[in-house]
Protein backbone atom coordinates (compact mmCIF):
# COMPACT_ATOMS: atom_id res chain seq x y z
CA UNK A 1 0.00 0.00 0.00
CA UNK A 2 1.08 3.59 -0.54
CA UNK A 3 2.47 5.67 2.29
CA UNK A 4 2.04 9.34 3.02
CA UNK A 5 5.39 11.04 2.45
CA UNK A 6 4.37 14.71 2.62
CA UNK A 7 4.87 16.24 6.05
CA UNK A 8 1.57 16.99 7.70
CA UNK A 9 2.01 20.78 7.80
CA UNK A 10 1.33 21.33 4.10
CA UNK A 11 -1.77 19.16 4.23
CA UNK A 12 -3.33 20.60 7.37
CA UNK A 13 -6.30 22.94 7.22
CA UNK A 14 -6.15 26.70 7.51
CA UNK A 15 -8.72 29.44 8.13
CA UNK A 16 -8.45 32.23 5.54
CA UNK A 17 -10.96 34.99 6.15
CA UNK A 18 -14.34 33.33 5.94
CA UNK A 19 -12.98 30.21 4.22
CA UNK A 20 -11.80 26.95 5.71
CA UNK A 21 -9.04 25.55 3.51
CA UNK A 22 -8.51 21.77 3.69
CA UNK A 23 -4.77 22.18 3.01
CA UNK A 24 -2.15 24.89 2.58
CA UNK A 25 -1.55 24.33 -1.12
CA UNK A 26 -2.45 27.30 -3.34
CA UNK A 27 -2.72 27.08 -7.10
CA UNK A 28 -0.88 30.18 -8.30
CA UNK A 29 -2.30 32.42 -11.04
CA UNK A 30 -1.04 31.48 -14.51
CA UNK A 31 -1.96 32.97 -17.88
CA UNK A 32 -3.44 30.36 -20.22
CA UNK A 33 -4.92 32.68 -22.91
CA UNK A 34 -7.97 30.55 -23.65
CA UNK A 35 -10.85 32.97 -23.17
CA UNK A 36 -13.45 33.34 -25.91
CA UNK A 37 -13.96 36.50 -27.96
CA UNK A 38 -14.99 39.42 -25.80
CA UNK A 39 -12.96 38.14 -22.85
CA UNK A 40 -15.53 35.49 -21.92
CA UNK A 41 -14.78 32.50 -19.71
CA UNK A 42 -15.57 29.15 -21.34
CA UNK A 43 -16.75 25.66 -20.48
CA UNK A 44 -13.18 24.41 -20.96
CA UNK A 45 -11.97 26.95 -18.40
CA UNK A 46 -14.63 25.68 -16.00
CA UNK A 47 -13.39 22.12 -16.46
CA UNK A 48 -9.73 23.17 -16.08
CA UNK A 49 -10.26 24.85 -12.72
CA UNK A 50 -12.67 22.18 -11.48
CA UNK A 51 -10.02 19.51 -12.16
CA UNK A 52 -7.74 21.35 -9.69
CA UNK A 53 -10.34 22.02 -6.98
CA UNK A 54 -8.52 19.92 -4.36
CA UNK A 55 -6.13 22.86 -3.88
CA UNK A 56 -6.68 24.66 -0.60
CA UNK A 57 -7.20 27.78 -2.72
CA UNK A 58 -7.16 28.45 -6.47
CA UNK A 59 -6.11 31.88 -7.71
CA UNK A 60 -7.30 32.34 -11.28
CA UNK A 61 -5.30 33.56 -14.23
CA UNK A 62 -5.04 37.34 -14.53
CA UNK A 63 -8.42 38.91 -15.35
CA UNK A 64 -8.48 42.43 -16.78
CA UNK A 65 -10.64 44.90 -14.81
CA UNK A 66 -11.15 47.12 -17.88
CA UNK A 67 -10.54 46.94 -21.62
CA UNK A 68 -7.60 49.34 -21.40
CA UNK A 69 -6.20 47.06 -18.70
CA UNK A 70 -5.97 44.04 -21.01
CA UNK A 71 -2.36 43.01 -21.52
CA UNK A 72 -2.52 40.11 -23.98
CA UNK A 73 -5.03 38.63 -26.42
CA UNK A 74 -7.07 35.66 -25.26
CA UNK A 75 -7.28 36.72 -21.63
CA UNK A 76 -10.60 36.98 -19.77
CA UNK A 77 -12.21 40.08 -18.31
CA UNK A 78 -14.52 41.18 -15.53
CA UNK A 79 -15.80 44.50 -16.78
CA UNK A 80 -18.94 43.61 -18.75
CA UNK A 81 -22.17 41.85 -17.82
CA UNK A 82 -21.45 39.10 -20.36
CA UNK A 83 -18.05 38.45 -18.82
CA UNK A 84 -19.53 38.32 -15.33
CA UNK A 85 -22.16 35.84 -16.49
CA UNK A 86 -19.55 33.68 -18.21
CA UNK A 87 -17.54 33.23 -15.01
CA UNK A 88 -20.49 31.68 -13.14
CA UNK A 89 -19.93 28.33 -14.86
CA UNK A 90 -16.31 28.38 -13.61
CA UNK A 91 -17.03 29.20 -9.98
CA UNK A 92 -19.98 26.79 -9.90
CA UNK A 93 -17.81 23.96 -11.23
CA UNK A 94 -15.05 24.64 -8.69
CA UNK A 95 -17.54 24.81 -5.82
CA UNK A 96 -19.31 21.66 -6.98
CA UNK A 97 -15.96 19.87 -6.69
CA UNK A 98 -15.43 21.24 -3.19
CA UNK A 99 -12.98 23.98 -4.08
CA UNK A 100 -12.43 27.66 -3.37
CA UNK A 101 -11.35 30.25 -5.97
CA UNK A 102 -10.18 33.87 -5.98
CA UNK A 103 -10.04 35.93 -9.18
CA UNK A 104 -6.72 37.63 -9.85
CA UNK A 105 -7.38 41.17 -11.09
CA UNK A 106 -4.64 42.26 -13.47
CA UNK A 107 -4.35 45.68 -15.13
CA UNK A 108 -1.49 45.50 -17.62
CA UNK A 109 -0.81 49.22 -17.75
CA UNK A 110 2.02 49.87 -20.21
CA UNK A 111 2.39 46.12 -20.94
CA UNK A 112 -0.20 46.13 -23.70
CA UNK A 113 -0.64 47.14 -27.33
CA UNK A 114 -3.21 49.04 -29.44
CA UNK A 115 -3.61 45.94 -31.62
CA UNK A 116 -4.98 44.14 -28.55
CA UNK A 117 -7.22 46.80 -27.00
CA UNK A 118 -7.74 49.35 -29.77
CA UNK A 119 -6.22 52.11 -27.64
CA UNK A 120 -2.81 53.38 -26.57
CA UNK A 121 -1.75 51.72 -23.30
CA UNK A 122 -1.61 53.86 -20.18
CA UNK A 123 0.94 53.97 -17.40
CA UNK A 124 2.29 56.18 -14.68
CA UNK A 125 4.71 57.81 -17.17
CA UNK A 126 5.42 57.80 -20.90
CA UNK A 127 8.12 55.14 -20.53
CA UNK A 128 7.73 51.93 -22.56
CA UNK A 129 8.19 48.46 -21.14
CA UNK A 130 11.33 46.56 -22.10
CA UNK A 131 10.68 43.72 -24.52
CA UNK A 132 8.00 42.56 -26.94
CA UNK A 133 4.37 42.31 -25.90
CA UNK A 134 1.88 39.76 -27.20
CA UNK A 135 -0.60 40.95 -29.83
CA UNK A 136 -3.12 39.17 -32.09
CA UNK A 137 -0.48 39.30 -34.86
CA UNK A 138 2.35 38.01 -32.67
CA UNK A 139 5.00 39.69 -30.52
CA UNK A 140 5.49 43.42 -31.12
CA UNK A 141 7.78 45.98 -29.47
CA UNK A 142 6.16 47.50 -26.39
CA UNK A 143 4.69 50.89 -27.32
CA UNK A 144 5.14 54.13 -25.42
CA UNK A 145 2.19 54.41 -23.01
CA UNK A 146 0.18 57.53 -22.39
CA UNK A 147 0.99 58.96 -18.97
CA UNK A 148 -2.15 59.13 -16.86
CA UNK A 149 -3.27 62.56 -15.76
CA UNK A 150 -3.48 62.98 -11.99
CA UNK A 151 -7.27 63.12 -12.06
CA UNK A 152 -7.42 59.84 -14.03
CA UNK A 153 -5.39 57.74 -11.60
CA UNK A 154 -8.19 57.14 -9.04
CA UNK A 155 -10.41 55.79 -11.83
CA UNK A 156 -7.85 53.10 -12.62
CA UNK A 157 -7.36 52.30 -8.94
CA UNK A 158 -11.15 52.01 -8.68
CA UNK A 159 -11.32 49.63 -11.63
CA UNK A 160 -10.01 46.86 -9.36
CA UNK A 161 -12.91 47.46 -6.96
CA UNK A 162 -15.44 47.50 -9.81
CA UNK A 163 -14.10 44.17 -11.10
CA UNK A 164 -14.06 42.75 -7.56
CA UNK A 165 -17.79 43.45 -7.20
CA UNK A 166 -18.38 41.61 -10.47
CA UNK A 167 -16.16 38.75 -9.29
CA UNK A 168 -18.16 38.24 -6.11
CA UNK A 169 -21.39 38.50 -8.10
CA UNK A 170 -20.03 35.79 -10.41
CA UNK A 171 -19.41 33.49 -7.44
CA UNK A 172 -15.72 33.99 -6.70
CA UNK A 173 -14.78 33.63 -3.04
CA UNK A 174 -12.55 36.70 -3.24
CA UNK A 175 -10.00 38.54 -5.37
CA UNK A 176 -6.25 39.00 -5.58
CA UNK A 177 -4.84 42.27 -6.90
CA UNK A 178 -1.93 41.64 -9.25
CA UNK A 179 0.64 44.04 -7.83
CA UNK A 180 3.61 42.10 -9.23
CA UNK A 181 5.61 41.30 -12.36
CA UNK A 182 5.76 44.74 -13.97
CA UNK A 183 2.04 45.39 -14.46
CA UNK A 184 0.23 48.60 -13.50
CA UNK A 185 0.51 48.49 -9.69
CA UNK A 186 4.14 47.39 -10.04
CA UNK A 187 4.74 50.24 -12.50
CA UNK A 188 3.58 52.80 -9.94
CA UNK A 189 5.89 51.23 -7.33
CA UNK A 190 8.81 51.47 -9.74
CA UNK A 191 11.53 54.11 -9.73
CA UNK A 192 12.12 53.98 -13.50
CA UNK A 193 8.62 53.33 -14.92
CA UNK A 194 7.17 55.98 -12.60
CA UNK A 195 8.77 59.39 -13.19
CA UNK A 196 5.82 61.38 -11.89
CA UNK A 197 6.18 64.56 -9.85
CA UNK A 198 2.62 64.62 -8.45
CA UNK A 199 1.29 62.77 -5.41
CA UNK A 200 1.74 59.40 -7.14
CA UNK A 201 5.47 59.69 -7.83
CA UNK A 202 8.85 60.50 -6.37
CA UNK A 203 8.97 59.50 -2.72
CA UNK A 204 8.27 56.00 -1.40
CA UNK A 205 5.12 57.32 0.23
CA UNK A 206 3.88 58.58 -3.13
CA UNK A 207 4.91 55.55 -5.17
CA UNK A 208 2.98 53.17 -2.90
CA UNK A 209 -0.12 55.38 -3.02
CA UNK A 210 -1.70 53.76 -6.09
CA UNK A 211 -1.35 50.25 -4.64
CA UNK A 212 -2.85 51.36 -1.34
CA UNK A 213 -5.74 53.16 -3.04
CA UNK A 214 -6.51 50.13 -5.22
CA UNK A 215 -6.44 47.78 -2.23
CA UNK A 216 -8.50 50.16 -0.09
CA UNK A 217 -11.17 50.57 -2.76
CA UNK A 218 -11.35 46.81 -3.29
CA UNK A 219 -11.55 46.01 0.43
CA UNK A 220 -14.35 48.57 0.81
CA UNK A 221 -16.17 47.05 -2.18
CA UNK A 222 -16.10 43.36 -1.25
CA UNK A 223 -14.56 43.18 2.22
CA UNK A 224 -10.96 42.98 3.37
CA UNK A 225 -11.36 39.27 4.15
CA UNK A 226 -12.02 38.70 0.44
CA UNK A 227 -9.08 40.80 -0.77
CA UNK A 228 -5.46 39.73 -1.25
CA UNK A 229 -2.53 41.17 -3.20
CA UNK A 230 0.44 39.63 -5.01
CA UNK A 231 3.84 41.36 -4.92
CA UNK A 232 7.25 40.71 -6.52
CA UNK A 233 9.77 42.80 -4.57
CA UNK A 234 12.90 43.62 -6.53
CA UNK A 235 11.78 41.86 -9.70
CA UNK A 236 12.81 43.31 -13.05
CA UNK A 237 9.97 42.03 -15.22
CA UNK A 238 9.28 44.20 -18.28
CA UNK A 239 12.20 46.45 -17.34
CA UNK A 240 10.81 47.62 -14.00
CA UNK A 241 13.40 48.73 -11.42
CA UNK A 242 12.84 49.64 -7.77
CA UNK A 243 15.12 51.72 -5.56
CA UNK A 244 15.43 50.66 -1.89
CA UNK A 245 13.39 47.48 -2.30
CA UNK A 246 13.23 46.69 1.39
CA UNK A 247 12.21 50.21 2.37
CA UNK A 248 9.62 50.41 -0.40
CA UNK A 249 7.88 47.13 0.44
CA UNK A 250 8.14 47.57 4.19
CA UNK A 251 6.31 50.86 3.80
CA UNK A 252 3.72 49.29 1.50
CA UNK A 253 3.07 46.36 3.83
CA UNK A 254 2.69 48.76 6.75
CA UNK A 255 -0.09 50.59 4.93
CA UNK A 256 -1.74 47.39 3.71
CA UNK A 257 -1.70 45.99 7.25
CA UNK A 258 -4.10 48.75 8.30
CA UNK A 259 -6.68 47.31 5.89
CA UNK A 260 -6.74 43.79 7.35
CA UNK A 261 -6.42 42.09 3.96
CA UNK A 262 -6.93 38.34 3.64
CA UNK A 263 -3.32 37.81 2.59
CA UNK A 264 -0.18 39.03 0.88
CA UNK A 265 1.18 36.72 -1.82
CA UNK A 266 4.97 37.14 -2.16
CA UNK A 267 7.13 35.88 -4.99
CA UNK A 268 10.74 34.87 -4.31
CA UNK A 269 12.12 37.69 -6.45
CA UNK A 270 14.61 39.00 -3.88
CA UNK A 271 17.09 37.34 -1.52
CA UNK A 272 15.82 35.26 1.39
CA UNK A 273 16.95 37.65 4.19
CA UNK A 274 14.90 40.42 2.55
CA UNK A 275 11.90 38.13 2.18
CA UNK A 276 12.17 37.23 5.86
CA UNK A 277 12.25 40.91 6.76
CA UNK A 278 9.06 41.39 4.76
CA UNK A 279 7.51 38.38 6.49
CA UNK A 280 8.19 40.16 9.80
CA UNK A 281 6.73 43.39 8.44
CA UNK A 282 3.45 41.71 7.43
CA UNK A 283 1.27 40.68 10.41
CA UNK A 284 -1.32 38.76 8.42
CA UNK A 285 -1.48 35.60 6.33
CA UNK A 286 1.43 35.12 3.93
CA UNK A 287 1.19 33.04 0.77
CA UNK A 288 4.73 32.32 -0.38
CA UNK A 289 5.72 31.37 -3.91
CA UNK A 290 9.16 29.94 -3.13
CA UNK A 291 10.76 30.09 -6.60
CA UNK A 292 11.43 32.78 -9.17
CA UNK A 293 8.44 32.98 -11.54
CA UNK A 294 9.30 31.63 -15.00
CA UNK A 295 12.72 30.57 -13.72
CA UNK A 296 14.32 27.16 -14.10
CA UNK A 297 13.09 25.75 -10.78
CA UNK A 298 9.56 24.75 -9.86
CA UNK A 299 8.05 24.77 -6.40
CA UNK A 300 8.39 21.34 -4.83
CA UNK A 301 7.70 19.76 -1.46
CA UNK A 302 11.09 20.70 -0.05
CA UNK A 303 10.67 24.37 -0.96
CA UNK A 304 7.16 24.36 0.48
CA UNK A 305 8.25 22.88 3.78
CA UNK A 306 11.20 25.26 3.94
CA UNK A 307 8.94 28.30 3.77
CA UNK A 308 6.31 26.87 6.07
CA UNK A 309 9.14 26.54 8.55
CA UNK A 310 10.10 30.18 8.00
CA UNK A 311 6.63 31.43 8.83
CA UNK A 312 4.56 31.35 5.64
CA UNK A 313 1.04 30.03 6.21
CA UNK A 314 0.29 28.95 2.63
CA UNK A 315 2.45 27.92 -0.33
CA UNK A 316 1.63 28.58 -3.98
CA UNK A 317 2.51 26.14 -6.75
CA UNK A 318 2.50 27.40 -10.33
CA UNK A 319 3.79 25.27 -13.22
CA UNK A 320 3.49 22.07 -11.16
CA UNK A 321 -0.29 22.53 -11.43
CA UNK A 322 -0.35 22.62 -15.24
CA UNK A 323 0.26 18.91 -15.82
CA UNK A 324 -0.86 17.72 -12.39
CA UNK A 325 -4.52 18.45 -11.69
CA UNK A 326 -4.22 16.07 -8.72
CA UNK A 327 -1.15 17.84 -7.30
CA UNK A 328 -2.35 17.69 -3.70
CA UNK A 329 -2.73 13.92 -3.88
CA UNK A 330 0.68 13.54 -5.53
CA UNK A 331 2.25 15.58 -2.73
CA UNK A 332 0.43 13.47 -0.14
CA UNK A 333 1.51 10.14 -1.57
CA UNK A 334 4.89 11.03 -3.03
CA UNK A 335 3.77 10.24 -6.58
CA UNK A 336 5.94 11.76 -9.33
CA UNK A 337 5.19 15.26 -10.60
CA UNK A 338 4.52 15.12 -14.34
CA UNK A 339 6.20 17.68 -16.63
CA UNK A 340 4.12 20.15 -18.63
CA UNK A 341 4.44 20.72 -22.37
CA UNK A 342 5.59 24.33 -22.74
CA UNK A 343 4.43 24.43 -26.34
CA UNK A 344 0.83 24.25 -25.14
CA UNK A 345 1.00 26.96 -22.46
CA UNK A 346 -0.67 29.65 -24.60
CA UNK A 347 -1.65 27.89 -27.82
CA UNK A 348 -5.37 27.70 -27.08
CA UNK A 349 -7.60 24.64 -27.30
CA UNK A 350 -7.92 21.74 -24.87
CA UNK A 351 -4.63 20.00 -25.72
CA UNK A 352 -2.21 20.58 -22.87
CA UNK A 353 -5.08 22.11 -20.91
CA UNK A 354 -7.66 19.44 -20.15
CA UNK A 355 -5.68 16.46 -21.36
CA UNK A 356 -3.45 15.92 -18.30
CA UNK A 357 -4.66 12.97 -16.24
CA UNK A 358 -4.43 12.12 -12.54
CA UNK A 359 -1.63 9.77 -11.54
CA UNK A 360 -2.54 6.15 -12.23
CA UNK A 361 -1.22 3.66 -9.69
CA UNK A 362 -0.33 0.25 -11.03
CA UNK A 363 -0.53 -2.97 -9.07
CA UNK A 364 3.23 -2.68 -8.50
CA UNK A 365 3.01 0.79 -6.96
CA UNK A 366 0.05 -0.15 -4.81
CA UNK A 367 1.98 -3.12 -3.44
CA UNK A 368 4.86 -1.00 -2.15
Amino acid sequence: MTTTTAPSTLLTGYRLGGLTLPNRVVMAPMTRARAAAGGLATASMAAYYAQRATAGLIVSEGVQPSLIGQSSPGTPGLHTDAQTDSWRQVTAAVHANGGRIFAQLMHGGRVSHPDTTGAQPVGPSAVPAVGAVFTPAGPRPAPVPRALETHEVPEHAGSYADAARRAVDAGFDGVELHGANGYLISQFLSSNANLRTDRYGGSVRNRIRFAVEAATATAEAVGASRTGIRLSPGAAFWGVAEDDVLGLYTALLGELARLGLAYVHLEATVDEPSLLALRRAWPGTLIMNPVMPMGAAQTDLAAAEHWLGLGAELISFGRAYLANPDLVERLRTGAPIAPADEATFYQGGDEGYLTYRPYERTAATLAR
